[in-house]
């Protein structure tokens, strides 16, 4: 792993957002929001999203444990959720994932992460038991079965990094090896194929469903997590099998050149059956779709499979996306998911996993049209797109450190 001198105005600017995302009484004026992404126990819109920063920022030195403590006594307070929504992004497992990284450096939440730990166990059982029951009817997957956002991949990643030895854990990579086998299927679609459109239902626009590419709701997750254990020495019988079919299936779909390759976001069964997928098509370089997201899911299965024309073809795509102007004006926001704080943090990720120091030479450009960008923003406070994840990625860069236990394992980032 590579290391870079500290981004000073990227720590500058971080730590200017943190301190504007200190208080919640100033953070939402109208008091403790309970409604919509804003709910506390949202990993993406609530009070959990920001305090993941400010545990971030405790656990490095650069921010106090009151304020992370203020946060987090904020997202457990009321009912928790351990129901059929309850996902990495949301309930139980949610602050599971926040209070796992704050416990990691203060034994004052020991007591309540085993309790978290507990719901998140049975939530993650009752998901399994059912995902099981589904492939042994032969049918397709729902999106909400094995995404990150909502699904066990979201669920595997986060027992790989909070008990990697956890029979949970084996049960929950054995399921996603299981998600990778085929089903019967005249046409041959890959058994992660959905009967649903990208919005997760129904839609007249896909009559034939949806293959999805994606690190947010696609396959594209289940990559990156089976590949982590792989890498991790926590695997199961058929890993390897599993990551080569999911790298197969993508090779194919796989658009480019071997120096800037790229990945569609998700296709339709006419684009299947056409075996055609236009350039127009090409998804913009953000995590949820993007190549931010794609390349990293392909370096890290490169590196698992000890393939490195895949590793290379990995970091080329995240090269030739940096160098590219156009591309870069397709990320006008800021965040996380969608915009530019994405790509970068992917970036850097990788850029510090290989030590490229190609990449690492393109990433103060990209900081500064970050930086510039928030100045000219009203930007909203939550994690997934807006401030608190943008400073969590100015941070990281500034630093040029990224402790363990990950803060960007709810991206499956590592």
């Amino acid at each position: 792993m590579t290391t870079t001198a500290p981004a000073p105005a990227a720590l500058s600017t971080a730590d200017r957002l943190a301190r504007a995302l200190a208080d919640p009484s100033t953070v939402w004026p109208g008091g403790r929001p309970d409604g919509g992404r804003a709910w506390p126990q949202s990993l993406a819109g609530g009070a959990s999203g920001i305090a993941l920063l400010h545990i971030e920022r405790a656990r490095t030195g650069h921010g106090d444990w009151d304020t992370a403590h203020t946060w987090l006594t904020l997202t457990v307070h009321g009912d928790i959720s351990a129901a059929a929504n309850a996902n990495l992004y949301f309930g139980a497992p949610a602050l599971a994932f926040i209070t796992h990284r704050a416990a990691s450096a203060s034994s004052r939440y020991l007591h309540l992460l085993e309790r978290l730990d507990a719901a998140t166990l049975t939530v993650t059982r009752t998901r399994l038991a059912e995902a099981h029951q589904r492939i042994d009817r032969a049918e397709r997957p729902p999106m909400e079965e094995f995404d990150l956002i909502q699904g066990l991949s979201g669920l595997g990643a986060y027992h790989l990094s909070r008990h990697p030895h956890h029979e949970i854990t084996r049960d929950v990579l054995a399921y996603l090896v299981r998600l990778t086998e085929p089903l019967p299927d005249p046409a041959g679609l890959p058994p992660w194929w959905m009967n649903v459109a990208p919005t997760g239902a129904p839609h007249a626009d896909y009559p034939g469903g949806h293959g999805n590419f994606g690190l947010s709701h696609g396959i594209g997750s289940a990559l990156s997590v089976l590949s982590l254990a792989l890498l991790r020495d926590q695997t199961v019988p058929g890993t390897v099998d599993a990551v080569e079919r999911i790298c197969a299936w993508t090779d194919h779909w796989r658009q480019g050149d071997q120096t800037a390759p790229w990945w569609p976001g998700h296709i339709s069964r006419q684009q299947a059956t056409d075996h055609h997928v236009h350039s127009g098509l090409r998804p913009r370089p953000s995590w949820c779709y993007g190549v931010s997201g794609t390349a990293r899911a392909q370096q890290l299965a490169g590196l698992a499979l000890r393939d490195p024309v895949r590793v290379q073809a990995a970091e080329n795509a995240i090269l030739a996306t940096l160098r590219d102007s156009l591309q870069l004006d397709q990320l006008p926001e800021t965040g996380l998911c969608h915009g530019m704080a994405g790509l970068l943090h992917a970036a850097w990720r990788m850029a510090t996993e290989t030590g490229n120091t190609e990449i690492t030479a393109e990433l103060p450009n990209l900081a500064d049209r970050l930086i510039t960008a928030l100045d000219q923003d009203d930007h909203n406070p939550e994690l997934l797109d807006g401030a608190a994840g943008t400073a969590l990625a100015l941070h990281t860069l500034g630093t040029n450190s990224a402790p363990t236990p990950h803060w960007d394992t709810f991206l499956a980032l590592a």
